[in-house]
């Protein structure tokens, strides 16, 4: 049986780019993805969603806007740690800034450690904005990347079923063939 999955589009649509997250869970909503997995826009509803992946997943994907200084549109997907999930504060303790209307991926999953759940494995399906200044819609660029992010996070959940029904790792492989893209093909 395959464990439960959270895909969690998060983003401001009040900021351009930055609503990548809630376009592609827009989109993936209504495209028959099987009953274990779960899709909701959580927008910039970061206590939400940390209430919900409290209740427990095996897998949580993150879409979102992600500046890595690659070229607009690049989209990839990145495998969060432990370490990710929060800031170090004064003497090492990691502590999680508190912002109940706040959406950073990192803050939410350190919220996770003080409610004493867990979010299981972490993926960030992330796209690099052109700019996130405040306006309603995304660039070209952008949202010429919604459709690849979409057939990604499908790749994404068939590798979970894949990697739940067979010892050979053969769902793996299809997780390190969505690493990193964009429309040039790089």
């Amino acid at each position: 049986m395959t464990g439960r999955m959270m895909i969690a589009g998060v983003g401001n649509i009040f900021l351009g780019d930055d609503g990548f997250g809630v376009e592609v869970a827009r989109r993936l909503a209504g495209a028959g993805l099987p009953d274990w997995v779960r899709v909701a826009d959580y927008g910039i509803s970061g206590m939400h969603l940390a209430y919900d992946l409290a209740e427990g997943f095996e897998t949580t994907i993150l879409i979102d806007a992600s500046p890595r200084g690659e070229p607009p549109g690049t989209v990839y997907v990145m495998e969060l740690s432990t370490e990710d999930r929060t800031a170090p504060a004064p003497g090492g303790v990691p502590v999680p800034v508190l912002d109940g209307h706040g959406m950073q991926p990192d803050v939410v999953l350190g919220m996770l450690d003080m409610l004493g759940a867990d979010a299981g494995r972490v993926l960030l399906v992330g796209c690099e904005p052109a700019s996130i200044d405040a306006r309603i819609g995304l660039s070209a660029p952008v949202a010429d990347a919604v459709d690849r992010a979409v057939q990604i996070v499908h790749s994404l959940v068939r590798a979970a079923d894949a990697d739940s029904s067979s010892d050979d790792g053969s769902g793996a492989a299809a997780v390190a063939g969505a690493r990193t893209t964009n429309d040039e093909g790089g």
